[in-house]
């Protein structure tokens, strides 16, 4: 039996004005479970603005973002548990390694067993960088330990900022199949990114914010 589409996320007449400049204003849309979405605009239109507003980390001037058609600034706790943003800065700490800085994440959000990180983390192409200080490792390979909670997160909702920045082609395409695996589990997927999904995802839904003088 096909799993019921439900809205989780709902995005209502919400405004954003930053330095007396209206980034966006009245801005509707919703994402079901199963569907990724694209949030596209030249530089300065406000896509990272936005991501921030739906991931809870600053508040619209107008409107409201609902998910599961409740106020996430009512029921923050329960929505934090279902959503997972990676923002441009990917939160590792680069003095731990990498399984140091999974197994980090692992402990703060709750998470009581742990599956094999060096298995995920040589899908991800760092096979004999596990132990390593992240300060060590390229821009590419620090994207991917961002990215390795992907794999491990229970979280329907996933707000990504730019996820494809600095992985290779075979990373790319690892990550494209995470992604269907998340959508075929009845997750949904918000992101930002400049790389090509429309072959990948024939389904792929895109909300373009305009730059606004």
């Amino acid at each position: 039996m096909a799993e019921r589409i439900v809205i989780l996320l709902h995005i209502k007449s919400v405004t954003c004005i930053k330095q007396d400049r209206c980034l966006f204003a009245d801005l509707n849309f919703s994402l079901n479970s199963g569907q990724i979405m694209q949030l596209a605009g030249p530089n300065g239109a406000g896509k990272t603005s936005l991501l921030r507003i739906i991931a809870g980390f600053s508040v619209p001037d107008e409107g409201a973002v609902l998910f599961q058609e409740q106020p996430i600034s009512k029921y923050y706790e329960e929505y934090a548990r279902e959503l997972l943003f990676i923002g441009h800065k990917t939160g590792v700490n680069t003095q731990l390694s990498a399984v140091e800085n999974v197994r980090h994440w692992l402990q703060i959000n709750g998470y009581i067993n742990e599956p094999d990180l060096y298995a995920i983390l040589a899908q991800l192409g760092l096979v004999g960088l596990e132990d390593v200080p992240v300060r060590m490792l390229s821009a590419g390979q620090q994207r991917r330990v961002a990215l390795v909670r992907l794999w491990l997160s229970d979280a329907k909702l996933w707000v990504l900022d730019e996820p494809f920045t600095a992985l290779d082609k075979s990373g790319v395409a690892f990550l494209q199949q995470r992604f269907t695996e998340h959508l075929q589990s009845g997750g949904a997927i918000l992101l930002t990114t400049h790389q090509d999904l429309t072959t990948h995802f024939s389904n792929l839904q895109t909300v373009t914010l305009e730059y606004r003088h």
